[in-house]
């Protein structure tokens, strides 16, 4: 039986998702530590934009965070959308939302690094870091997580275990959680580039035979770009010569940038989607990555990731103040014919 905990809610997995979660449950009333893999400054460096939707703004808006990171996003006030070569473009603009930007391009350290401050302000939060999470044991009114931290193992007691370690999750293989979906015939090409428009407000999407691109601004008229196409090719495109690539990549963007100049390296990632069976078992809760993944087109990833953050801070939440045992499994009438059967 667990007792004397350690704290209420163990988060593996410190990136932006398991971050917000933390940040997201400061005036919960419970505690939680974060276990991260790698030293805060190491997972804050990864070379990686994201779009972040309006909601996702309201998101750190409400946990407190906004107002320090706005002043570094790329904002875009319209959206572009075209097919190959064909002329014809269409165009997303505020007005369709009657909001001031229809969404936000931020750099992984600009949330994460603003994240890890502002948890390091919480008195119920905490970081264990690094620390390699070495396995979980699932009781009736508990869990401990074995960590293992400068060679050196320990157990950590908690009433709910959140997995945020990421697509390729142990926490879920570990529980035996199966997905579904599939890998697609594409790797994305990811890179930030200059360029010489006079404008940055625009994101935009083109959408070729061999797959999409697309384009996010950012500040200091820079892009982030996510060129997707098969994988041979996708390969091929990263070992290119540096000129010959701002070649076709000019091609490739249809001019609506002018000249470009290659600012990160090329990094390349295969695509997948897929949905586990179940985000929840009892003491045991999905959220990101380690819940779902889908196709970049759209750049829906991360946002989703965000938003479950934000629910289940506001599950467990609302459920401690009503003097629940947050680790515990409850299933709705709905529910309970196509989930609670499969359990």
């Amino acid at each position: 039986m667990v007792t004397n905990f350690d704290c209420d809610v163990a988060i593996v997995g410190g990136g932006i998702v398991g971050a917000t979660l933390a940040a997201a449950l400061k005036n919960s009333g419970l505690s939680a530590i974060v276990i991260e893999a790698n030293p805060l400054e190491v997972a804050a460096s990864r070379e990686q934009a994201y779009a972040l939707s309006p909601l996702s703004g309201i998101i750190f808006q409400k946990i407190g965070i906004w107002e320090e990171i706005i002043a570094y996003l790329g904002k875009y006030r319209q959206i572009y959308l075209s097919d190959a070569d064909d002329p014809q473009i269409v165009k997303f603009k505020t007005v369709d939302l009657e909001t001031e930007f229809l969404g936000y391009v931020a750099e992984h350290k600009t949330i994460l690094q603003s994240l890890q401050k502002y948890i390091d302000r919480c008195a119920n939060m905490n970081w264990l870091c690094p620390a390699k999470t070495c396995g979980v044991t699932y009781e009736a009114e508990g869990a401990v997580v074995e960590v293992e931290i400068d060679g050196h193992k320990q157990q950590l007691r908690t009433k709910l275990v959140i997995g945020a370690d990421g697509a390729r999750s142990r926490l879920r293989q570990w529980a035996g959680i199966k997905t579904t979906g599939w890998k697609y015939w594409q790797s994305c090409v990811t890179f930030t580039i200059t360029h010489e428009a006079p404008h940055n407000d625009i994101a935009f999407e083109r959408f070729w035979a061999n797959g999409p691109m697309g384009v996010l601004p950012l500040p200091g008229n820079r892009c982030s770009i996510v060129w997707s196409a098969p994988h041979s090719e996708a390969q091929a495109i990263q070992k290119l010569d540096e000129t010959e690539f701002l070649t076709q990549l000019e091609y490739y963007t249809g001019g609506f940038l002018g000249k470009l100049k290659l600012e990160s390296d090329r990094a390349i990632f295969p695509v997948q989607l897929f949905q586990c069976r179940h985000y929840v078992k009892p003491r045991l809760a999905l959220i990101g990555d380690a819940a779902h993944r889908c196709h970049p087109v759209g750049g829906q990833g991360l946002n989703l990731g965000i938003r479950d953050a934000a629910a289940l801070a506001q599950v467990l939440s609302e459920a401690h103040q009503r003097g629940e045992d947050i680790g515990e499994v409850k299933f709705s009438n709905v529910m309970n014919a196509g989930v609670k059967s499969k359990t």
